[in-house]
């Protein structure tokens, strides 16, 4: 079974998300669309799989990359073996760097082909990787950043109304973090996601502040992410689990994080760091190291559905699906995906287990 042809589709879907949104490391402010990059392969009996890589205003150059280097070199390769496949692509093209577009576009590659290794064995995708019982996983609805208290307290309202009892905040200000607090009450789960904004010291002065509101961990609050020396020491000083991983690219790269014992949750994302084949590998690092996993998410498509399989395969009773808050005009997958009283389904179908619709990637495609 050989690969036959590999598409690259860029879709850019308008959302909403309960009011303006601030400056945010994802878009500017009062981003109003998602851009996204999914991929299609075929193999030459016929098989389609389905990927996805990290999108937003990467998706150009990723795109490139896909077109012109990674597709005409694995094209007519065998699309079941994949950890030599993967591999030999991640040598191949380590001089273009271990981070960014090129591993970015092998990620959303992976992704396919291990939806294909799925319909070709007639098994979900979290079967192949061993099995998992859960049927659903509850989700945190990941929100935007507002960066007004206000807005930020009516969207923590209507997520916890609509069923989430876990919640991720990618506020920078302590009023906004102290109102959702107060909106959801103590028995609600929040997270913090501020990417990156602090030195050592000002993430170290920030904890202080932020420590009153029993935050489940703090996600990257050093710049740069790679300074996991740097996360370490707030990880001991702060009195704050500390959360990092979706800016890590590679197994070492991981394997260099949980050395520095700098986390007390790490976050691959599937899309960014290798697809599936590296994904497992990382599950079994962290759990060497007694650390948990929880699989960076911020996705509608076949990354999304990656991250489910592997969670619930791999991920044990704590997992939780991070789900990206957004109102999108219209879903790849229609409602089969959408959470339901805040715990997403886990496909049973073979492969990823759902199809994408193709009426919403004609009427969303980016030409």
């Amino acid at each position: 079974m050989k690969i036959a042809k590999v598409e690259s589709i860029p879709l850019r879907i308008p959302f909403t998300a309960g009011g303006r949104s601030d400056e945010a490391v994802w878009g500017g402010a009062n981003l109003q669309t998602v851009d996204s990059l999914i991929v299609k392969v075929t193999t030459d009996t016929g098989v389609v799989g389905w990927g996805e890589t990290f999108g937003f205003t990467a998706v150009p150059v990723v795109k490139l990359v896909i077109d012109t280097i990674l597709a005409p070199e694995i094209i007519g390769r065998d699309a079941a073996v994949l950890d030599r496949l993967m591999l030999d692509m991640q040598r191949k093209f380590h001089i273009f760097g271990r981070s960014g577009p090129f591993i970015h576009g092998l990620s959303a590659i992976d992704i396919a082909l291990w939806d294909i290794a799925g319909r070709v064995s007639n098994k979900p995708v979290h079967q192949l990787l061993g099995g998992g019982v859960a049927d659903s996983l509850p989700c945190y609805a990941s929100l935007i950043r507002y960066s007004d208290p206000g807005l930020v307290r009516e969207n923590v309202v209507r997520a916890v109304e609509a069923g989430f009892r876990h919640l991720k905040l990618h506020e920078i200000d302590v009023d906004c973090v102290r109102a959702v607090r107060e909106a959801a009450g103590d028995d609600i789960e929040i997270t913090l996601d501020v990417n990156c904004p602090w030195s050592v010291r000002e993430a170290l002065d920030m904890t202080e502040k932020l420590r009153p509101f029993n935050l489940r961990w703090l996600e990257e609050p050093v710049w740069p992410p790679e300074n996991y020396s740097g996360l370490a020491r707030v990880r001991q000083e702060g009195g704050i689990p500390i959360a990092a991983g979706e800016n890590a690219s590679t197994l070492m790269d991981f394997q260099h994080l949980l050395e520095a014992k700098a986390v007390d949750f790490v976050q691959p994302s599937p899309a960014k760091m290798g697809g599936i084949t590296e994904l497992k590998k990382v599950f079994a690092l962290a759990n060497a190291n007694n650390v948990t996993v929880m699989v960076h998410t911020f996705y509608d498509g076949p990354g999304l559905l990656a991250s489910v399989h592997a969670s619930a395969a791999l991920g044990g009773p704590g997992a939780l699906v991070e789900w990206r808050y957004f109102d999108l005009e219209a879903q790849l997958y229609g409602d089969a995906i959408i959470p339901k009283n805040g715990a997403i389904a886990v496909p049973q179908g073979a492969g990823l287990g759902l199809e994408p619709d193709e009426n919403v990637i004609h009427a969303y495609r980016v030409h």
